[in-house]
């Protein structure tokens, strides 16, 4: 990626401040938020292709050609840019940027590990140069940890792979530290890659929840700038102390945002200007109510003012990842990239402008993103049978969902040999199962729901497979499933599909549009609601069974994982 303009295209964008030729749009008496002074200001905008020339009290020269909208009436704001993405909760970049889109949201900064680990970095970049081409502004972080434990990870995980996503300028931070712990225990290679980040300038983003103020400043002097992890104002106000980049969350496990706001104000830290907003890899419905537009809203809603809640979501973060002179400020030489609002009070736009295209206008979508080419994801080829010995379930404990995502040991006391779960409680079995059919890990799964007969699910942290249920028949015919959808989420109950959500994209990623997604995702955890799981977010659950920067017992690649004593207390089998 190539973020400047080439020779021959700022030669042209200099002729239309001399007036020698007409910008491709003008958009007049724009009253807009200037990012510099934080005041409203009245001015023509001057836009050719994807870039801002002018905006100031001049017109510029007018062709037949020029589009002309004048905007009397209106308010210009910045295009929202959302700073944490993790663009694979079933959705892809492109079907959630296209959503994002219409709700003002014009840029991403995008998590690479479900890249990273599906494809070698030359097939991942090509991805990434498609996603550049389309009138949106997609920059990324690398990973330096899996956030589980792999088989191989320091194999995917090389100084190489990871030096050549950081040597990319539409990477801009690493990141986010979820294994932090071997880092401040000694890691030495992950000190370098954060000291390779360093030297390109790149910021560093933690993964600090409940962090204690010797932790923090023990991982500043690691190198981590930022963190994303505050839960209450006193935690953000730590964050601060320390000179953190703090941005605030509003997810679907941890909508925190207004409570968060309600103790920053109340505590009077007048450092709006210093913070930044996320909604964290929601999962598709919970954007049924917006998406960096939602975290405004909520921010005006709260009392933080209107110029401070507007650039919450665009200029802070173009200012903290060093991207000013592109992004966050209405001005020449920036992309075009402008949210037209006809009220202060709705940061949802009636019009949105995104690398000078238009994408919305007059309240309706004008321009859908261009779909990409797919293919580089290697399919989900299922290509291996079940059999009756990996229905075997003898563990002496299981895992006990305390909430969504966290799990701890349980003492197992059910009968497990008939292949039948009783309705009566809340066990069922639990397999972890190897895409390729080379392992697997059998434990039981307490909390998860009372009535799942059988799910399958291609959907987690490392596209393995997740089977639960209290009836291994259905399980079966839940795996079978999924092997002829080439990947997804499947309920089965009889022996018949309740629902699916296939994922055609390497068996992670839906290909539909995020409003049909959305209905997908809704008649799943109403299916699984009414069968007894009662949890918050049933994908969320899906992707952090493996996840080991979270507590306290996990089912990893290796086997069945303690995440405090950092061991595998009973090793996955080998089929």
């Amino acid at each position: 990626m190539n973020p400047l303009w080439k020779n021959t295209e700022i030669r042209e964008q200099l002729k239309v401040i001399t007036k020698e030729i007409a910008p491709d749009l003008v958009l007049t008496n724009a009253y807009y938020l200037h990012s510099i002074f934080k005041k409203w200001m009245t001015g023509n905008i001057w836009i050719k292709d994807d870039r801002i020339v002018y905006a100031g009290k001049e017109m510029p020269k007018i062709d037949p050609s020029t589009d002309i909208v004048n905007l009397t009436g209106k308010f210009v704001v910045p295009g929202y840019i959302e700073p944490h993405v993790h663009p694979y909760q079933l959705y892809n970049p492109q079907t959630f940027a296209d959503y994002s889109a219409q709700h003002g949201t014009t840029a991403f900064l995008s998590d690479n590990l479900t890249l990273f680990l599906a494809l070698e970095n030359e097939k991942a970049f090509s991805l990434l140069d498609q996603l550049n081409q389309l009138p949106f502004s997609f920059y990324w972080w690398t990973r330096f940890d899996s956030q589980t434990e792999l088989i191989e990870e320091d194999q995917l995980f090389t100084t190489k792979a990871v030096g050549e996503w950081l040597d990319r300028p539409d990477v801009l931070l690493g990141g986010e530290l979820t294994g932090w712990p071997k880092l401040m225990a000694g890691d030495d290679q992950m000190l370098y890659w954060i000291q390779q980040a360093k030297m390109g300038l790149k910021k560093i983003e933690g993964h600090f929840p409940g962090a204690s103020e010797k932790t923090l400043a023990r991982m500043r002097l690691l190198g981590a700038d930022g963190d994303h992890e505050a839960m209450t104002a006193e935690e953000v106000e730590m964050r601060l102390l320390h000179g953190y980049g703090v941005t605030l969350r509003h997810s679907s496990i941890r909508p925190d945002l207004p409570a968060l706001l309600e103790g920053i104000i109340e505590k009077d830290i007048g450092v709006f200007d210093k913070l930044m907003m996320t909604t964290d890899g929601s999962t598709p419905s919970f954007h049924l109510d917006g998406v960096m537009d939602l975290c405004i809203k909520i921010a005006l809603e709260a009392g933080v003012p209107a110029i401070d809640a507007y650039l919450m979501a665009s200029y802070n973060v173009a200012r903290y990842y060093n991207v000013t002179s592109l992004h966050g400020v209405i001005a020449t030489g920036r992309y075009a990239n402008l949210n037209i609002l006809d009220s202060l009070d709705n940061p949802v736009p009636s019009g949105v402008i995104s690398k000078g295209v238009w994408l919305k206008k007059d309240g309706e979508k004008t321009q859908s993103l261009p779909k990409i080419d797919w293919s580089a994801m290697p399919d989900l080829s299922l290509d291996f049978e079940l059999t009756e010995d990996d229905f075997q379930f003898s563990m002496p404990f299981g895992l006990e969902m305390v909430n969504d995502v966290i799990t701890k040991p349980y003492s197992v006391s059910v009968d497990t040999n008939n292949g039948n779960l009783s309705a009566d409680h809340e066990e069922s079995f639990l397999m972890l199962l190897d895409k390729q059919g080379k392992w697997r890990v059998n434990t039981l799964i307490k909390g998860f729901a009372t009535n799942v007969s059988g799910f399958a699910s291609s959907y987690s942290n490392t596209g393995d497979i997740i089977l639960i249920g209290k009836n291994r028949e259905d399980m079966w015919e839940a795996f079978n499933q999924l092997k002829l959808m080439q990947g997804g989420i499947v309920l089965v109950e009889n022996k018949k599909t309740i629902c699916s959500v296939p994922l055609p994209i390497g068996g992670i990623m839906s290909n539909l549009p995020m409003e049909q997604l959305i209905e997908q995702e809704l008649s799943l955890k109403a299916a699984l609601k009414e069968r007894g799981y009662t949890k918050g977010d049933a994908i969320y659950t899906l992707l952090f069974l493996q996840a080991t920067h979270l507590p306290y017992i996990r089912v990893t690649q290796k086997g069945i994982y303690d995440v405090m004593n950092k061991k595998t207390l009973f090793p996955a089998f080998m089929r």
